[in-house]
This record gives structure tokens, C-alpha cells and sequence, in this order.
């Protein structure tokens, strides 16, 4: 059994992770046809990637997974829906803003997680088998593409 701190915190990331995977998925939804939709095709399935990296050092560091964590991500995500599709602003270039604003700030969430455990690895005898600095600079170019398309969005949704 992992620590407690350990368990709970790679849980919380877990639930984060999912809702980014269902959230990249529904902005590629939303931005049908258009060119923010290819990237974040893109994107959701680095983030599948980085899912399964979670979900496999968890396994291997024998974290049981919280499925009350996993509903809360799925929840949130559920709940995101009406929001980001534009219905409550009324304006569907606000709602695709607010999304790519979400995914970025969650995307910084995950680069936090991978520079944390790279800070612990030796600690922790799975980490050595993760390659953390590639996860890291995945992560960066990730928030790098979120923080170009967030901006243009903005401009469109705020300008």
C-alpha cells in the first residue's frame, strides 16, 4: 500500500485527468470543422497517454483508486457541459474560452503532479521507471498550445 498522502494525492490528479480527457474531447466537439478542433483531437489523445501513465504508476505503486474521486471528475465534467457550450453567457466563442481556460489551468495541475513526483522519485522505486521529464515537457508544450488557443478564443469571445 502506497503512503496516504501519496494515495490520496495521485486520486485527486486521477479525477483531474479524467475530466481532461472528457473536456479536451468535448471542445473538439464544440470546435467541429474548424481547425481548434484537430488540435484538440490531438491533444485528448496525449492526455489519454497521460492518463494511462497515472492510471499504470498507480498500479505499480499499489494505490487503490477512489471511485468517489473518479465520480466527482466525471460529475464536473457532466455539469462543465452547459457552461462551456455557451448557454449561460449566450455566446458559444465564450463558452469554447472558458473551456480552453480550464483545460490550460488543469494542464498546469498535471505539470505540478509530474514535477512533484520527479522531486520524490527516489522515494518511491516505481518513479524511477517513469520517464518524468518527458512527461514534463509534454506537459509544458501542452500548456503552450492551450495558452495560444485560449488567448485566441478570448479575443473572439471578449474582443
Amino acid at each position: 500500500m502506497a503512503h496516504k498522502a501519496m494515495d490520496v494525492y495521485l486520486n485527486d490528479h486521477l479525477g483531474g485527468a479524467t475530466m481532461g480527457v472528457n473536456l479536451a474531447g468535448q471542445i473538439a466537439v464544440h470546435a467541429e470543422g474548424t481547425p481548434l478542433a484537430g488540435v484538440m483531437t490531438q491533444l485528448k489523445a496525449e492526455i489519454e497517454e497521460d492518463h494511462q501513465t497515472l492510471l499504470d504508476l498507480m498500479a505499480q505503486m499499489d494505490v487503490t483508486r477512489n471511485p468517489v474521486k473518479q465520480a466527482t471528475g466525471g460529475l464536473a465534467e457532466t455539469a462543465s457541459r452547459v457552461k462551456f457550450s455557451g448557454t449561460t453567457s449566450g455566446d458559444a466563442d465564450h463558452g469554447i474560452f472558458l473551456a480552453l481556460e480550464s483545460m490550460a489551468l488543469g494542464v498546469l495541475g498535471k505539470l505540478s503532479l509530474w514535477r512533484a513526483l520527479r522531486e520524490v522519485r527516489t522515494s518511491h522505486p516505481p518513479l524511477a521507471a517513469v520517464d518524468l521529464d518527458a512527461l514534463i515537457a509534454r506537459a509544458e508544450a501542452q500548456h503552450a498550445t492551450l495558452e495560444r488557443e485560449r488567448l485566441a478564443a478570448g479575443t473572439r469571445a471578449l474582443g
